[in-house]
């Protein structure tokens, strides 16, 4: 039988007060066990080398070096999983976003108001993403990286007949990532996009507005009615909101109400796919993205049971296989796909006839 093994970690911030914090909370996990802290880049990859941490708890806003420019450096050099601890404030969503471009693949907030518990829920919430980022192919992020963006193209022919489509996309550990790469290969003709990606509130309108700059496709953070239309996406809010796709006469519109969590996630992608199998059926596309757990596996069997084409991401390109595989596994997700071929195969399936 083979021994049980503590996940290590190493924090990385450059207060001594949020340290020592962090340190105590963590520990509290018998499953977690803190092996060093360092107050700066600099420090934390002497650290790294030294003490071969598991996982890693990085502040973004630092001193000397932010925890941005640590990651381009150390990313490529010696891949890691990495937990970001973020203030919500606006600077701290955008570096955060950077963080996510860089290589990090998951993100807390540090609370900023009622300390006491918002500081219990903060831990709670780290010592879960500790043990995800733990079961993370870190070594994916560097293949997708490296890989070529293509620039796909859709016929006329097939542009005039996708008018009423919705292509459906669900991720989350890895997410944001394998979500700007099929973006930025989409031209703006394409069909309405609606995503669910799993993030805290506050980073999902970052997270929209640094794509909106990049893609052909104009991207935003959904609000309550927004028109689901061709060269639009909309990423779901993070929060306490359920996102869902509502048909309202001849169009299609986004249905935002607070709700309970669904597979442990609001939004939830079970949530939005559930609502594009009864409302889009056999004109939509649904795609399920790297992620922990099994969110969206049931709603993308709906889907393909509607008439819906389905992809879920392949393992090789993964960050996390988790929500991908069980989607295909429980026979929602017809075929898995390597990222770097998402967007082309979506193309593909508007194309075709069937």
């Amino acid at each position: 039988m083979e021994a049980f093994k503590k996940i290590k970690v190493l924090i990385v911030d450059d207060s001594a007060l949020v340290r020592e914090i962090l340190a105590r909370g963590l520990a509290q996990d018998k499953d977690l066990e803190i092996v060093g802290t360092a107050s700066n880049p600099f420090a934390a990859r002497d650290k790294i080398l030294e003490l071969k941490p598991d996982v890693l708890t990085l502040d973004v806003e630092m001193p000397k070096m932010d925890g941005v420019e640590f990651l381009r450096r150390l990313m490529p050099q010696y891949p890691l999983p990495v937990v970001i601890v973020s203030a919500l404030t606006k600077k701290g969503a955008q570096i955060t976003m950077e963080a996510f471009e860089a290589g990090a693949v998951e993100v807390v907030t540090k609370p900023s108001t009622d300390v006491a518990r918002g500081l219990s829920a903060m831990l709670n919430d780290l010592r879960a993403k500790i043990k995800i980022a733990a079961k993370t192919n870190v070594s994916a992020w560097k293949v997708n990286r490296r890989a070529a963006e293509k620039s796909v193209k859709i016929s006329r022919e097939a542009l005039a007949e996708s008018t009423d489509k919705v292509i459906a996309i669900g991720a989350s550990t890895g997410g944001t990532e394998a979500i700007r790469k099929i973006l930025k290969s989409f031209p703006a003709s394409m069909p309405g996009v609606v995503v669910v990606q799993h993030m805290p509130a506050g980073f999902t309108k970052h997270f929209a507005d640094g794509l909106n700059g990049g893609c052909a496709m104009e991207v935003k953070e959904a609000a309550h009615g927004d028109r689901i239309m061709p060269g639009r996406v909309l990423i779901a809010p993070g929060g306490d909101m359920q996102f869902r796709v509502l048909r309202s006469g001849g169009i299609y519109i986004a249905d935002l109400k607070p709700g309970e969590k669904v597979c442990g996630h609001c939004p939830s992608v079970e949530v939005m796919f559930e609502s594009v199998a009864k409302y889009v059926g056999a004109n939509a596309i649904g795609v399920i993205l790297t992620g922990m757990g099994s969110d969206g596996a049931g709603g993308m069997l709906s889907m393909r049971q509607a008439g819906a084409r389905t992809i879920a991401q392949d393992e090789a390109s993964s960050v996390v296989f988790g929500m991908p595989k069980v989607a295909y596994e429980r026979g929602g997700a017809e075929v898995l796909v390597p990222l770097g071929d998402v967007a082309e195969y979506i193309i593909r399936l508007l194309e075709s006839k069937q």
